[in-house]
């Protein structure tokens, strides 16, 4: 691997948790103050869409990260071959399965953001009466929990690899602790975005 190649995937590694990953823990904390009304979640989506400086937040904390961390993981995905010598089965399927994530979460981020940001720029108005239009139909409410399981798992085995990358976990015991923690935050943060989806039904 040429220096340049590990230096963007350690870069590619590190945004997928400062900023990328905080930022989807996030939301999906703002998205589960549905689960307590209408008033509440308008309330928690209000006030972060009305943050000081909001639309160079988004750029430079979200969406500059995000687009990088995109499409240099789609590179990743179409050329990165499983390593069944270092790891055995089970890190070789989470090694698919985060490949498999990535691609589809490519597609459904870029909906979502087309669904809700977007039309925003439009004039539509980011509330609880927006997202339940949205997940009123079957398929798009299907949609969207899969994309939620599916970047929660992504955020998780991602958080798992960034500490191999990282040099933080490097003995084979470090690496199985991590793996349960990261099982824990995966169920974790599902039930948490579960939660939400199904408040707007």
């Amino acid at each position: 691997m040429r220096d340049s190649d590990f230096g963007l995937r350690r870069l590619h590694s590190l945004l997928g948790i400062l900023p990328i990953g905080l930022f989807l823990t996030q939301h999906l904390i703002i998205n589960h103050f549905a689960t307590q009304g209408v008033e509440a979640f308008n309330r928690a989506s209000d006030f972060m869409g009305n943050l000081p400086f909001v639309l160079w937040l988004e750029w430079i904390v979200i969406y500059i990260p995000l687009m990088f961390h995109a499409f240099f993981g789609l590179y990743i995905a179409f050329t990165a071959k499983p390593n069944t010598s270092r790891y055995g089965t089970y890190r070789n399927w989470m090694f698919f399965l985060q490949r498999i994530t990535g691609v589809f979460l490519v597609i459904f981020i870029a909906w979502h953001i087309w669904q809700t940001r977007v039309q925003k720029a439009f004039g539509a108005e980011v509330d609880f009466d927006m997202m339940a239009d949205i997940v009123a139909n079957p398929l798009m409410l299907a949609f969207y929990v899969v994309g939620i399981v599916s970047a929660t798992f992504h955020l998780a085995n991602g958080f798992w690899s960034f500490l191999v990358t990282w040099g933080i976990t490097q003995s084979p015991r470090s690496q199985r602790i991590s793996t349960f923690v990261m099982m824990g935050l995966f169920l974790v943060l599902s039930v948490i975005g579960i939660r939400a989806i199904f408040a707007f039904v």
